[in-house]
């Protein structure tokens, strides 16, 4: 409603005389804009920081008293498609909010357009003039989607939460709205050449106008675009990963062009995603500045490792949150999210993610950390990045279900619920973990479900557990081949380096409040800036010399001065609370040394296969193995162990694993066949 109402406010001056005076004389044509679709978004990102500080420090009470609360359903499973693929409650209604929207501004652009004023500066006939204003038209709606194009690929979102989302769980919007608003920008790329061939003016397609609407910067900003949606293509993404990522590295050409070519009155609508993209980009860029001491790496035969940093004790985060992982000596620019294993509040300063070997990227990873020359390995770190509230122990029963790797975020579930566990007040669910393996050596990842030390025996035993591990391509005859020496997890230490430091918030504790005044300060210093260059050099040449500013340099200065006010913001408020908690981390870094596992002779895995008379090391590893069933060559049996929960009142169903795993769990619990169960829609990929 905002975007068609500032339409025609700006176009029909249906406008009072105050915002009339700040429109011309502060803020240019782009004022009445500004004042209806920039200042209001930032206005909520603000509120929505504090909300979330508030909500932080209430569900710190709620979980040492137990207290949890029950969402609704709007993560309820829809449906199953491709290429959609799943589709909750939430889904569909933004997706039917949206579509309706862009309808509507579609219908009521051309009713405009085809009613009220048809523009013809070409002296072209009637129908021609429809053509071109259907083009123009279809680019506005194109625009719409860029008014929300950002706010899914901001990691550390203040407006996500909000509705009950994650950047991570929200990267399918990103990746609609850019289908979407790409093929409507062809559409206006396309119908304007078309209709520039008719009448003659072709050479228009070239054209860089100072005082108006520059097409060469369209042009460009449309070949960028065509580049990055190309290889956005699952073909690329899957494939081809390092040309899809260093190609959408390009976005910060494609959005200045872009800017350049609709100028800076319609760059207000899109300006609170972008400028709320770049405060994180850039936060995140302070944050990745520091090196993050890495303690130990566990090695596994499955091809994959643990990885163990320091981090603040002060750092909090949710089961089912990753991390993102620099590693310079291998690539410069690469980033990579991996899920973190470890609990917040069980291992209060330490953090580990775990990492299959895999890709290009994994596979010099692990050779270098398995290499016996390192004996230190330089890595940066942002994150960590999950929910904002996880209530998983509301649920009677909860499934687990997960196919290879995708176990990683389920053992931060269950070191979570070991802490939980340690309140008798807390009623722990019945916990079914079903895993899939495509080989026995994988068995070893549930290694990693054994926590740190410094548990006791009961906190284990009071888990009501049962693991129901599945060997697909094994048969029970090569169990007997899992070896029995004991040698299965290895465990590595590195030499600290005096530049490493614990991983801690890049704002410090009250990470949401600070970010709150980073969003203020910037936006207020943006408009200050933007008024006081409007009133005291742009307006005296629009009035005195009774030429127009030049419009592309408008947008310049509206880019520039943004980037300026972010930097200075967001730098000035990093540096602050780098300095506030410079003692915590020095406390942090003493404790460096003193990290230590609990990590077993034998692996655990090696039970799973070998002599059933080997006598097993402590009581709480005993209960572990004890409560596993191995599966070999067969594959789980989703719909029968799903259905068989049905005597529990309320069972929550996780998924992480191959897509076809994930459709079909989805599937089960969207078919209503079983009432009970509660699909919990949170993404792991990106």
């Amino acid at each position: 409603m905002w975007i068609m109402i500032s339409t025609k406010v700006y176009k029909y001056n249906w406008t009072p005389k105050l915002a009339k005076y700040f429109n011309t004389t502060y803020f240019g044509p782009q004022g009445t804009n500004l004042v209806l679709l920039t200042i209001p978004m930032m206005f909520i990102a603000v509120l929505s920081c504090v909300y979330l500080h508030i909500q932080k420090k209430e569900t710190d009470i709620e979980r040492s008293g137990s207290k949890w609360k029950v969402k609704g359903g709007m993560g309820r499973v829809m449906m199953v498609m491709n290429p959609l693929g799943i589709v909750t409650a939430t889904d569909l209604a933004f997706s039917i909010l949206f579509v309706a929207l862009l309808t509507w501004a579609l219908a009521n652009y051309l009713y405009i357009s085809y009613n009220v004023k048809l523009h013809n500066h070409d002296n072209a006939k009637i129908w021609q003039a429809k053509f071109r204003a259907f083009g123009l038209r279809a680019g506005y709606v194109g625009h719409i989607c860029w008014a929300f194009l950002f706010f899914p690929v901001t990691r550390a979102s203040t407006i996500l939460p909000l509705v009950g989302l994650t950047s991570e769980s929200s990267i399918k919007y990103h990746i609609w709205l850019g289908h979407i608003s790409n093929f409507l920008f062809l559409v206006h790329t396309i119908v304007f050449l078309i209709y520039w061939a008719m009448v003659g003016k072709l050479i228009e397609t070239f054209e860089w106008n100072k005082t108006y609407v520059p097409n060469l910067a369209g042009v460009i900003a449309m070949a960028i675009g065509i580049a990055i949606w190309v290889t956005s293509l699952p073909y690329f993404r899957r494939k081809k990963f390092e040309i899809f990522f260093y190609t959408h590295h390009l976005y910060g050409l494609y959005i200045i062009f872009y800017v350049f070519h609709v100028g800076d009155s319609w760059f207000c609508m899109i300006l609170p995603n972008i400028f709320l993209f770049f405060i994180d980009r850039y936060l995140r860029f302070l944050q990745s500045t520091k090196r993050s001491r890495l303690v130990c790496a566990r090695l596994l035969p499955s091809d994959n490792l643990e990885l163990t940093f320091s981090k603040i004790p002060g750092l909090h985060y949710n089961p089912t949150s990753i991390l993102f992982i620099h590693v310079p000596s291998i690539s410069k620019l690469q980033w990579h999210p991996f899920s973190i294993t470890s609990s917040s509040n069980l291992e209060e300063d330490k953090l580990s993610v775990v990492i299959r070997r895999q890709g290009t990227w994994t596979q010099k990873l692990y050779n270098h950390i398995s290499s016996s020359s390192t004996d230190s390995v330089e890595v940066s770190t942002e994150g960590p990045y999950g929910p904002t509230s996880f209530d998983f122990l509301r649920h009677d029963s909860l499934i687990l279900v997960s196919g290879g790797s995708g176990i990683a975020p389920f053992i931060s579930v269950i070191r979570e619920i070991i802490f939980q566990s340690q309140n008798p007040s807390t009623k722990l669910p019945d916990l079914l973990l079903v895993c899939s393996f495509k080989h026995h050596q994988d068995l070893s990842l549930l290694d990693l479900i054994f926590p740190p030390s410094g548990i006791s025996v009961s906190d284990i035993s009071k888990l009501k557990l049962r693991i129901e591990a599945y060997v697909t391509r094994d048969n029970e005859q090569s169990k007997t081949t899992i070896s029995d020496d004991g040698n299965h997890l290895k465990t590595k230490w590195f030499k600290p380096n005096h530049q490493d430091s614990p991983i801690s918030p890049v704002l410090g504790t009250n990470n949401f409040l600070w970010l709150g005044v980073v969003i203020l300060s910037s936006f207020a210093m943006f408009l200050i800036l933007t008024a006081i260059v409007t009133r005291y050099y742009i307006y005296p040449i629009d009035r005195n010399t009774g030429s127009i500013y030049n419009f592309t340099y408008r947008s310049l200065w509206d880019m520039f001065l943004g980037c300026v006010c972010i930097f200075i913001a967001s730098s000035g408020v990093f540096l602050w609370r780098k300095k506030q908690n410079n003692n915590a981390h020095h406390d942090s870094k003493k404790q460096i040394n003193v990290v230590d596992f609990q990590t077993p002779t034998s692996s655990p895995s090696s039970w799973f296969g070998g002599s059933t008379e080997r006598e097993l090391e402590s009581v709480p590893y005993q209960s572990i193995v004890q409560a596993t069933n191995v599966h070999f060559g067969s594959k789980p049996n989703l719909k029968k162990i799903l259905f068989e929960a049905e005597g529990s009142e309320d069972v929550g169903v996780m998924v992480c694993g191959p897509r076809k795993m994930r459709h079909e769990v989805a599937r089960i619990c969207a078919s209503g066949l079983a009432k009970n169960l509660h699909f919990e829609a949170i993404s792991f990929n990106w």
